[in-house]
Order: structure tokens, then sequence, then C-alpha cells
């Protein structure tokens, strides 16, 4: 499960972690009071999704005035399929570098793995191999002071700093390790000063630990698509992508993700229907896809225990109450194929038998959407 920003950076002050200081607006009111508290700030989206500043979605302001006009000019913008209800109002920074670290987990080492660069600030999938530093961690051990500092001069940090870094990555270890986390990271990490301060961060929980955490089940409405998805019973996993996706079945719908990006499509989602889900959560699980505002929707289905006609009814169940307004893409295959296709047929729906044909027209669709 993803946690916005302002949730990661409140976990890692907690931990001790200098973060600026900040405050959640809600209107553009909210938005001036927190400037005029703070000082000149950044106001930032708060969606879960990658690339905000390139988007609109990072705007600064100097005044109160000046933030509740940027603060109209990004609330209720849709930002790569995401409306945005939220900003985090977080004092502007005066950055002199820009570092990057992270812990995270290698599943084929079956370790906690810290992954540390001198070049933050960018995507951490762009950096040049030699630049970024790795260390498995013993779980059994943990993250001691010395790992850091070994860490820091791999890096070329120099004294003080590296002793901050060492200190810092052991705080970074331990919410790792406390949050049953996937992935938290901080990045850019920023010196200010001569000392280092988290100017963003991403904190993901591991679903399997969230037994553990039971304050994570009760968030505000509309916080986190993936728990409104799974109290329908459905395995839902967000992505940052503008493709909404549907299918029955894991490895349906792992294969339906790779032939979306085969053809230079960009899922927004992973979603398994399940093998046998009924007119009503489907329905439900489709008109949250909908409310995505995706660029497109590709529903996939391999009809076993799962009816093809079933899922034509949620469809045309959906389109009735809430309507699609954006390109369906439909594959049809299986039990009560017939029934389904014609069900969709009485709707104007055609729909595919091959998943390769369905998989590159819905990707025509969403670059027209674009």
């Amino acid at each position: 499960m993803k946690q916005y920003e302002y949730m990661a950076k409140g976990r890692l002050k907690e931990r001790g972690i200098v973060v600026p200081p900040g405050r959640i607006a809600d209107t553009p009111q909210q938005a001036a009071e927190a400037v005029a508290e703070i000082g000149p700030s950044a106001l930032k989206a708060q969606v879960l999704v990658g690339g905000r500043g390139k988007a609109g979605g990072i705007k600064f302001a100097a005044t109160a005035e000046e933030a509740r006009t940027q603060a109209h000019a990004i609330l209720g913008m849709d930002l790569k399929g995401y409306r945005v209800d939220r900003l985090y109002v977080e004092a502007k920074l005066d950055i002199e570098r820009e570092l990057y670290v992270s812990v995270t987990t290698d599943r084929n080492a079956k370790r906690p793995l810290i992954m540390a660069s001198a070049a933050g600030g960018v995507e951490i999938e762009d950096v040049e191999d030699s630049l970024i530093v790795r260390r498995l961690v013993d779980p059994d051990v943990g993250v001691l002071p010395y790992l850091g500092r070994e860490v820091a001069q791999a890096m070329g940090l120099s004294l003080p700093l590296a002793r901050e870094f060492a200190d810092l990555l052991v705080r970074l270890y331990d919410i790792y390790r406390e949050e049953d986390a996937e992935l938290v990271e901080i990045n850019p990490l920023a010196v200010v000063g001569g000392h280092l301060v988290a100017a963003d961060a991403r904190l993901n929980i591991d679903d399997s630990g969230l037994f553990r955490h039971p304050e994570l089940q009760v968030v505000e409405e509309g916080s986190t698509l993936e728990l409104k998805v799974r109290a329908l019973g459905l395995a839902y996993v967000e992505l940052d992508g503008d493709i909404a996706v549907m299918a029955n079945g894991a490895g349906m719908a792992m294969a339906t993700l790779d032939a979306i990006q085969h053809y230079g499509g960009r899922p927004a989602n992973f979603l398994d229907a399940g093998g046998g889900a009924s007119v009503e959560p489907t329905a439900q699980a489709l008109a949250v896809l909908v409310g995505m505002k995706p660029k497109a929707i590709f529903i996939n289905i391999f009809g076993g225990i799962t009816r093809c006609d079933d899922v034509a009814q949620a469809i045309a169940q959906v389109r009735k109450t809430q309507g699609i307004p954006v390109p369906l893409v439909v594959r049809l295959v299986g039990t009560n194929e017939r029934e389904g296709v014609a069900l969709l047929e009485q709707e104007g729906i055609a729909a595919y038998s091959e998943m390769s044909s369905a998989a590159k027209r819905v990707v025509e669709l969403a670059g027209e959407g674009r």
C-alpha cells in the first residue's frame, strides 16, 4: 500500500529524520494560511504517482495571495489520471546538493537492500549503474552505523556529512523494518546549509504485513484506491500509467500488462477480478476504474469459472448507471462467450477474441486521448 508524501514524511519525522516544515491544505484558503505561517513554500499535489513536477503538480509561492492562486490551479486538476484533492505546503529549500537513498527488498537475495547515490533528484532508473551504491543487509543484524559510514564513503561523502548520513540510514532502516515496508525512499535527500534534509519521500507498505498495522486500515474516503477495491474481495495494485486494466486471474492480468507495454502503452493498475467474481463486484470494480479517469479501459477475460455473460452484464450495468466516458476495449473468450458477446453487441460494444489485437487497439485509443 502506497503512502502519500505527507504520510511518509510524518513517519520520517517521528524517527528523527529532518524534514522541511509543512502543512496539509485542502482548499486555496488553507494553502494561503500555510504559506503565511511557513514563508516561501512549495505547493505539492498529493497523488500516488511520480513526475508531479513535470506534470504541473508542484508550484512555488512566496506570499499567501500567490499560494491561493497556485492552489486554485492545482486543486481539482487531472494529474496522470488522478484528481488532485489535497496539497502539501512545504517550506522551500535552498538546496546545495541532491542525494538519493532507499531501503527496499531484493526478492532474489531474500534480503533488504540499501541503494544510495550521489546523483539524487532524478528517477533512480535513469542513474548510471556505476553511480549507485548497493549493500545487502543481514536481517539478523540490521543496519548499524558502520554500514552507514561505509555507504557514505562509497558515495564520496566527506565528514561531517558522512556521519549524518550514517545516522540517517540507521533510522531509515528502522522505518523499513517496523513498517513492514517494501520501499522507503528519500529522493532527493537534500543538502541544505551543510546538513541533510528529506526533500521528498516515499513509503510503500507490504500488503502482507498490513494485518500488523490496523491503523493503516482506517483512512479517509478516497485516500487509497487499493483498499477500496480490495474491500470488494479483488486483488488490486496501482501503477502510474493511463490505461486501466481488469482481467481474471493473476497470470492473465500480468499478461495483459505485458501486452499493453509491448504495444507502447502504460498500464494504470493491476486488477485481478478473480476466478469467479459475480456481476455486482465486477461492476463495482469497473466503476472504480472509471472513476480513475484513465485514457482508456481494457477488460481481458478468459472465462472458466468466470462467466463472460456476467462480465458483459456488469459492463452494461456500469454504462447505464454511471457511464463510461473513455474508450473501452473488451476481450471475451470462454464460458458463455456467445451470450456475453451478444449482450455487449446490444450495448454497441464489439468484443475481441484475440488479446494481442485488443491490446494494440486500447493503446491506440489511449494515445488518441492524450
